[in-house]
């Protein structure tokens, strides 16, 4: 029985990794860059984020975005400024990402992206964020709210969020999410998830 059940944890895990390059960075006031893992290990998904240049002390909304379909979701450019404001904001970002999807915050498997429990940059632009989390349960919420939707992670891409609040942001800039205004929902990094093994 327990080489059964190795075999079944080696065919349980799979690796998948995201390069997060820079969006709004002339107007974001940093440049943010960094490097996602995911691994699907047995029964749990594990994350890790490890961001620098983002806009110090704050807090940083982070999620997969993608389409309920299945479509696989790319990176939003200046190309998707629709307004021409000089901004690629949440909403504008649709048009090639989908949706959001899964927050990468203290508890992602519940799903609920408006909240305050995400990582928080340190002085220097800085945070490294790493959960673990269970696997059924973050698939049986995804499929409740998707209507059957699959992970399909190598289908989405991520984005990291969120400028200091005495950014001077035009009316144009479009992302209010509860009561939460595009300041920290303005994307400022994005990667394309994809499988490495």
């Amino acid at each position: 029985m327990a080489s059964s059940a190795c075999a079944v944890s080696a065919k349980q895990h799979e690796v998948y990794q995201a390069d997060l390059v820079a969006l709004n960075s002339a107007k974001a006031g940093a440049t943010a860059t960094g490097t996602a893992t995911i691994e699907v290990v047995g029964s749990r998904l594990k994350v890790h984020i490890k961001m620098t240049g983002t806009p110090p002390n704050m807090q940083h909304w982070e999620h997969f975005h993608g389409y309920p379909d299945g479509k696989s979701a790319a990176c939003a450019t200046s190309a998707q400024d629709a307004n021409h404001d000089g901004y690629v904001d949440l909403v504008e970002t649709g048009a090639v990402s989908g949706t959001t999807m899964v927050p990468f915050d203290g508890a992602p498997e519940k799903m609920n992206i408006p909240n305050d429990s995400y990582p928080n940059a340190d002085s220097s632009g800085s945070f490294d964020y790493t959960k673990t989390v269970p696997l059924q349960q973050l698939r049986d919420k995804f499929a409740s709210v998707y209507s059957g939707g699959k992970l399909d992670l190598d289908k989405r891409v991520i984005y990291v969020h969120g400028v200091v609040s005495t950014n001077d942001l035009p009316s144009t800039v479009d992302g209010h999410v509860g009561p939460y205004d595009p300041h920290v929902t303005l994307p400022i990094a994005c990667g394309k998830i994809r499988r490495v093994r």
